[in-house]
């Protein structure tokens, strides 16, 4: 397994691009809402997130970015280990008070629901890169045909 970088909090990512990333953070989140509509579950809306859940979601979509190219389970992978190290476990149910969390385990052990939806985080992030990419390569294009 090769190593992946990773972002000890959000106060390390540069200002000037906390906004873009969390506009992509956003976009994940609702299109995962928009999905749990469809199979018939319910998530809040970003703007009525707390703040930890705001963050988790920025973390996520950085940690795409940072490994560009990472698998859709290299993000639980990290994940989980991040939870393990911080002293939680596998339990059937979430518990705070437990420190017990129901996808504490590989990814291809997962509901097949929580799969889909760590895909199509992981797709929108893909994305957007792609997108910002493309306008950066069109924006060059364009200076080098004006100074030519």
């Amino acid at each position: 397994m090769s190593e992946t970088a990773q972002l000890e909090s959000i106060e390390h990512i540069p200002a000037e691009h906390l906004e873009q990333i969390t506009a992509i953070a956003k976009m994940c989140h609702e299109t995962n809402r928009a999905y749990l509509l469809v199979i018939r579950e319910s998530a809040k809306p970003w703007e009525q997130l707390d703040q930890q859940d705001k963050d988790s979601t920025i973390e996520q979509v950085a940690f795409y970015i940072l490994n560009e190219g990472a698998s859709v389970s290299a993000w639980h992978d990290a994940w989980t280990a991040k939870m393990i190290v911080a002293g939680w476990k596998y339990g059937p149910k979430r518990s705070i008070k437990n420190k017990t969390h129901e996808c504490l385990k590989p990814f291809h052990h997962l509901p097949e629901k929580q799969q889909v939806k760590d895909a199509l985080f992981h797709s929108v992030v893909s994305q957007a890169i792609h997108a910002e990419m493309k306008e950066v390569d069109d924006d060059i294009e364009i200076h080098q045909e004006l100074v030519s």
